[in-house]
């Protein structure tokens, strides 16, 4: 619409409103006729969708087809065992990602703002959700702007709007209308859903609310783009693939020997399919889901909610974080650091006249107010630069009560771009006294004083190039400085003679200061290869103070350089960068994209709608818990302290997760390759089956659950964080280990079942008991890149061992042997078979 270019009584008129508000009733049509005030997801959390969500991998196809031969053949038991796998996995990922959006949900919930309103020409306070089209807001510093709106009346107003434009500088704003034909970003008598008060106060006209915002139109534009698919979700989709088509050739291989080998045909068809059945790893879904949703609930021990579980894993193998700077990397609370007094710089605010009366200008220039939280305490609202100084001159030793309670405010002269100062004139004591502050090279212009040792001296132009020089030295290590003076007002009170010459005090530098853990997450970082990014839309001076605080080496590159680079150029150039600044949303996304080019693992973080686009493009999408909902919705983790360290935290957690994916798929496949070896074997020797389908079925129940489930949770290696993270798939680097243990596995278990074959049912229980021994064992082998025996003990993995074990002994030695073919063996069978086991795995260890 064009409400900017409109007259403010235009504007009321045609919404059917006026300046003292609506009435309750008229509130209430429009509600039932606009809707609630909130930003609607398309895709809403349906119970359904995340649970149809959990079958969509091809490894879980694979079991389900596994399903479907095994009821086609009539093998109900193997059929109902796998079914239920793939079912209870299925409800355990939905428990875990349902929960986690409903934990979001209720945070929302628990953070719904409320809003001052006029309503029948009184002010009242209500729930954001329930301002309407024609509302009159009342808005002051520090107020969340909750709807879009046509200002009617505003006083020295200044609103951030960086949650929408991605602009981090305060932007001015009044009453006076603009022209038709101009960008959002110009229209300075409009305000916006998602942005915030920094300065000043206004009453506004509600013209929008809920989707039909800007706000609204953005998040609706997001929402239907797709995100990434997970790297995990890619690499096991790959790993399925590849063991379905190892089944498949196997499948085919065994079927021609036998049928050349003068098996029956539909003996052979059914003993391969029975093969392929069990060489299914049945059990991986359901233990990576649970290694996963484990690592969620220890992620958010270090404030870090996990969305959509393969995200958990994936942080770990993340190869770049692109990460604000504000509020993530620093505090995101303005610090004063140093300041200039006497001629002199200095971070040790010792006591002198001159010291005390430019931070006393700094508390009585200034329009920061406290005012009472929840419990007793008070807390300072207003603009980040007010709050600082106050915040210092306290810290010296004034009271801002104290002082504002003796020096009387009487007239306010405010801040402008156009002025570049502000000055307030108080009375003491009888005295009409202007304190002033603003731009530096403003205010030396407008000094024709300085005090120096208790006593003013008159300065010249060379005296002013030197303040100049000085104030240009403490801007160039970062800070913000603003510059200090004062002067006795005589006869009336106008700003000439509030503002010129004015007696200059001293210069006061600030920052918002780098996190105290930041610089150790870095470091962290930096060990373990990955590349730490700031992205920001603040200054390139500002930003490397803050680089070079936190030991981040590298190059700066500003938007301007960055839109002069070349795709080609910049895939070099940005490995040997370290900040970009003053970025906009789109370089951001520009920059993703890149990386990903260049097939890095990209993590990023952001707050606003803007950085909506940045965070569904990236691998993983960090949004910070201050931020917006649009940048939620379109993350894979919420970080809940704001705090860069937090993230690295999750990152080792990550690099657990996939070391351990790692563990227990190796496990699996060395385990399931045994048993292919063995039936394979003895097909080709024309023996009886070692194994019947339903003892394979047992072996991997009792071998593929509780163990591998006691691996997921091993403890982080002692030099995760001092390795380069790594890009190769779940199978890589786990061949040799596989082949060689499921070899020696095939050895022991073929050897059982030939030296015992004189009696078919006790070799097949020989068999099928080395095998789940051996796998006992090998589980130990797993655990640990080195020896076992260096390695701490995993209690876990004991208990999972003995409670496989025992299962197994309940099976041999109860009715139910009869089931599973099995029969009962004696005490030197067992000792053949642990002194057969304890050898392997010995050797295991030994050629780790």
């Amino acid at each position: 619409m064009d409400w900017h270019s409109k007259k403010e009584e235009q504007v009321l008129k045609e919404l059917g409103t006026r300046i003292e508000g609506l009435s309750e009733q008229e509130a209430l049509q429009r509600l039932a006729k606009f809707g609630k005030n909130e930003i609607i997801r398309i895709k809403k959390l349906e119970a359904l969708r995340v649970l149809a969500r959990q079958f969509a991998s091809f490894l879980v196809l694979i079991l389900l087809v596994a399903v479907a031969i095994s009821g086609l053949l009539g093998h109900w038991i193997d059929a109902g065992v796998i079914m239920t796998i793939v079912i209870l996995n299925a409800l355990f990922g939905f428990y875990q990602e349902y929960k986690a959006e409903k934990t979001i949900e209720n945070l929302k919930e628990m953070m719904v703002p409320k809003v001052k309103v006029m309503r029948g020409n009184k002010v009242e306070e209500i729930d954001a959700r329930v301002i309407v089209p024609g509302d009159i807001l009342v808005l002051a510093e520090g107020d969340k702007i909750m709807g879009d709106a046509r200002i009617i009346i505003s006083e020295n107003l200044q609103v951030n709007e960086a949650a929408l434009t991605g602009e981090s500088m305060p932007v001015e704003k009044s009453a006076r209308t603009v022209r038709l034909e101009i960008s959002l970003v110009e229209r300075t008598n409009m305000i916006y859903q998602g942005t915030e008060v920094v300065r000043g106060n206004c009453k506004a006209v509600v013209t929008e609310t809920g989707m039909s915002t800007e706000f609204g139109k953005i998040a609706q534009l997001v929402q239907k783009v797709e995100p990434e698919k997970n790297p995990l979700k890619k690499n096991l989709d790959s790993f399925a693939r590849k063991i379905g088509v190892i089944i498949l050739v196997l499948v085919t291989i065994i079927s021609i020997i036998g049928l050349y080998l003068g098996f029956d045909r539909l003996q052979m068809f059914l003993t391969a399919v029975s093969l392929a059945v069990s060489s299914v790893p049945e059990g991986l879904p359901a233990v990576i889901t649970v290694t996963l949703a484990l690592a969620t609930q220890r992620m958010l021990k270090v404030n870090s909610i996990i969305r959509k579980l393969p995200a958990a894993e994936t942080l770990g193998r993340t190869t770049f974080i692109l990460v604000d700077k504000t509020g993530t990397i620093t505090e995101e609370k303005m610090q004063v650091k140093s300041i200039y007094s006497n001629r002199q710089v200095t971070g040790k605010f010792e006591k002198s006249k001159e010291t005390e009366l430019l931070f006393r200008i700094g508390i009585l220039c200034n329009n920061a107010r406290f005012e009472k939280g929840d419990g007793i305490e008070e807390y300072i609202i207003g603009d980040p630069t007010e709050k600082a100084l106050v915040i210092a001159g306290q810290n010296y030793g004034l009271d801002k009560k104290h002082e504002t309670e003796h020096h009387a405010r009487i007239k306010e002269f405010p801040f402008s771009s156009e002025r570049k100062m502000m000055s307030i004139v108080r009375e003491s004591n009888g005295n009409y006294i202007s304190y002033a502050k603003g731009a530096p090279e403003i205010i030396i212009e407008k000094c024709n004083g300085e005090l120096l040792n208790g006593q003013v001296y008159k300065i010249d132009s060379k005296r002013k190039q030197e303040l100049v020089r000085d104030y240009e030295k403490m801007a160039s290590k970062g800070l913000r400085v603003l510059g200090f003076a004062y002067k006795t007002v005589v006869g009336n009170i106008s700003v000439e003679r509030a503002e010129n010459n004015l007696i200059f005090v001293g210069f006061q530098g600030m920052i918002d200061p780098p996190r105290p853990e930041v610089k150790q997450a870095v470091k962290e970082c930096e060990d373990a290869g990955i590349k730490v990014l700031i992205i920001t839309g603040d200054s390139a001076l500002t930003a490397k103070a803050v680089g070079e605080e936190i030991g981040l080496e590298g190059k700066l590159v500003t938007s301007s350089q960055l839109k002069n680079m070349s795709d080609d150029e910049l895939k070099k150039e940005i490995y040997e960068t370290a900040i970009f600044a003053r970025v906009s949303p789109e370089d951001k996304l520009r920059i993703v994209r890149i990386l990903k080019e260049n097939n890095e693992i990209v993590a990023v973080t952001g707050d606003g709608v803007n950085d909506a686009p940045a965070l569904k493009r990236a691998d993983i999408g960090i949004a910070v818990n201050r931020g917006t909902d649009v940048a939620k919705d379109a993350s894979d983790m919420i970080l809940l302290d704001n705090n860069f360290a937090s993230i690295v935290k999750a990152v080792k957690e990550g690099r657990r997760v996939y070391d351990n994916i790692k563990k227990f798929v190796k496990y699996m496949l060395a385990a399931n390759f045994d048993e292919l070896l063995v039936i394979t074997v003895a097909i080709f020797l024309s023996l009886p089956l070692p194994l019947l389908p339903l003892q394979i079925l047992w072996i991997n129940f009792v071998t593929d659950s509780f163990p591998a489930m006691a691996l997921s949770i091993e403890p982080a290696e002692p030099d995760i964080m001092k390795r380069k993270p790594t890009k190769e798939g779940v199978l890589e680097g786990n061949l040799k280990f596989v082949a060689t243990a499921g070899l020696m596995g095939f050895i022991i278990s073929f050897l059982m079942f030939y030296l015992f074959m004189a009696n078919i049912d006790k070799a097949r229980t020989m068999a099928v008991t080395t095998a789940v021994l051996y796998e006992m064992f090998l589980v130990f082998n797993c655990r640990t890149k080195g020896s076992v025996f260096k390695a701490p003990i995993n209690k876990y993995i004991v208990y999972a061992v003995l409670f496989s074990l025992a299962l197994h002994l309940i099976v041999m030695y109860t009715p139910l042997s009869a089931v599973f073919g099995i029969v009962s063996i004696g005490i030197m069978d067992w000792i053949i078979i642990t002194a057969a086991c304890g050898v392997m795995f010995l050797v295991m260890d030994y050629v780790k």
